[in-house]
């Protein structure tokens, strides 16, 4: 007769070490995630900080602009899709649904300023102003009558999306706190 109690103590090794390995893994990810999305806001910070100091505001001055947004909503957006997202439906706690309606509005005020940004990019092209600009040409009167109302919502979804994010960071920051490293 074959002594099976060997096999089942390996058995349980084995499940115990995969438990071990599943959760230096999430806490890993987690680190990981949390690491990209603190590193975003300095990126914010330094493109608008440029874009503000600016003028004018050429194409050039445009692209190095971008180059720190898109980075930092690359580094915030990435790990919302592949992992935030997947993993929200197995933690209906409520900051974890407080972290998502925070950061869900974060992204609407990011697409509101959107519809701004859009209408002024259109604006500014049309009047070649990111290659030659011209101190003659009051902006105000390059788009059309709506042309300060496209630059409110800029201004607005702007602000907007900055103040969510920080309330969704900060949520998640103690959801992050109070799970991994306490």
């Amino acid at each position: 007769m074959i002594d099976s109690k060997p096999v089942f103590g390996t058995l349980k090794r084995v499940r115990s070490q995969r438990s071990v390995m599943a959760f230096l893994t999430d806490t890993t990810i987690a680190t990981v995630v949390f690491v990209a999305v603190t590193l975003s806001f300095p990126c914010f910070l330094y493109g608008a900080y440029y874009i503000i100091e600016q003028d004018p505001v050429t194409w050039d001055v445009l692209m190095h602009h971008l180059k720190f947004i898109v980075t930092g909503l690359a580094l915030t957006t990435i790990p919302l899709l592949t992992w935030m997202l997947p993993r929200l439906f197995d933690q209906f706690t409520g900051a974890a649904l407080v972290h998502a309606f925070l950061g869900l509005q974060a992204y609407a005020m990011l697409a509101f300023a959107a519809t701004g940004i859009a209408r002024i990019f259109k604006a500014k092209r049309r009047h070649d102003l990111y290659s030659e600009y011209d101190e003659d040409v009051i902006l105000d009167e390059i788009g059309s009558e709506n042309f300060d109302h496209w630059r409110s919502r800029l201004r607005i979804g702007v602000f907007g999306y900055v103040f969510f994010w920080l309330l969704a960071y900060l949520v998640g920051a103690a959801r992050y706190v109070s799970i991994y490293v306490l």
